[in-house]
């Protein structure tokens, strides 16, 4: 009974913390709307990318105010003012396709006709036995080089997408045993990468924070888990239907922050 009772206790094992609410779409500026339906954009993404432009669509259609086109293609003449165009850049489970991928999207004439250009890896690109720091290094060498050669260009970098985590009475049945939680070693390495990404550009290149969007509730709570002693983040149940994929309320709420992140870096020089 004292062992049940324990385990009881832990609850789910899902941790929260209060966190910086994610921005409303309100406070943007009427001038940062008109700035971003002047740019032209670029987004290399696979499945979790198609939800977010799903989300787009939908934020657009319920906002008058938002002037932008959705394009599927990778190629630059169909590329006019105003328009977001988008395609599939490389394969799951390899991210060094999507990183070459997205260079030779780039070098085919997309990156000098758009001023704002970015990809995103996937869940399934970084699992338990992920090298992050050679996959970072490999990230960070091919972008600099775009950087380099394409000055015009604003290139942001996305925080790859997380998963969600087992919860209920076996979880701390799993831990007291020694047994694998399950999405705990695949998101830890998705939290160590993203770290090493938000600590590189902090300050010097526009983030989209991907993960910390899906990790944070409506009403501002960061949800995650703790594993030897250390604090990592998870997708938010409610905001999927399979653990992995946006459902129709997470990508409305990704959605809208990329529109308020790419509408705010509109209205600023490009340096």
């Amino acid at each position: 009974m004292g062992l049940i009772a324990f385990l009881a206790g832990c609850g789910s094992e899902v941790m929260t913390e209060q966190s910086k609410p994610l921005a409303s779409i309100e406070k943007v500026s009427k001038a940062s709307w008109a700035d971003l339906a002047r740019k032209k954009i670029y987004f290399g993404h696979q499945s979790i990318g198609s939800n977010i432009i799903e989300g787009i669509k939908d934020v657009i259609g319920n906002n008058s105010y938002i002037h932008l086109d959705i394009v599927e293609s990778d190629k630059f003449p169909s590329i006019a003012a105003g328009t977001l165009a988008h395609s599939r850049v490389g394969q799951n489970t390899d991210p060094r396709s999507k990183i070459g991928g997205f260079a030779e999207v780039m070098h085919s004439g997309m990156a000098d006709g758009t001023d704002i250009a970015f990809f995103k890896f996937c869940y399934i690109d970084i699992d338990p036995t992920t090298d992050i720091e050679k996959l970072f290094e490999d990230y960070r060498k091919t972008m600099e080089q775009l950087r380099s050669r394409y000055k015009k260009t604003r290139f942001v970098h996305v925080t790859v997408p997380l998963k969600t985590v087992q919860t209920g009475i076996k979880v701390p049945i799993k831990k007291l045993i020694g047994r694998p939680v399950g999405g705990y070693a695949d998101n830890i390495k998705r939290n160590e990468y993203n770290e090493l990404l938000r600590r590189h550009y902090a300050e010097k290149e526009p983030v989209f924070d991907l993960a910390r969007i899906q990790s944070t509730s409506l009403d501002g709570r960061r949800v995650g888990f703790e594993s030897d002693g250390r604090r990592y983040y998870s997708l938010i149940p409610d905001y999927t239907h399979d653990g992995r994929h946006l459902n129709e309320l997470g990508r409305k709420v990704v959605a809208e922050q990329l529109l308020i992140f790419l509408a705010n870096l509109a209205s600023k020089a490009t340096p």
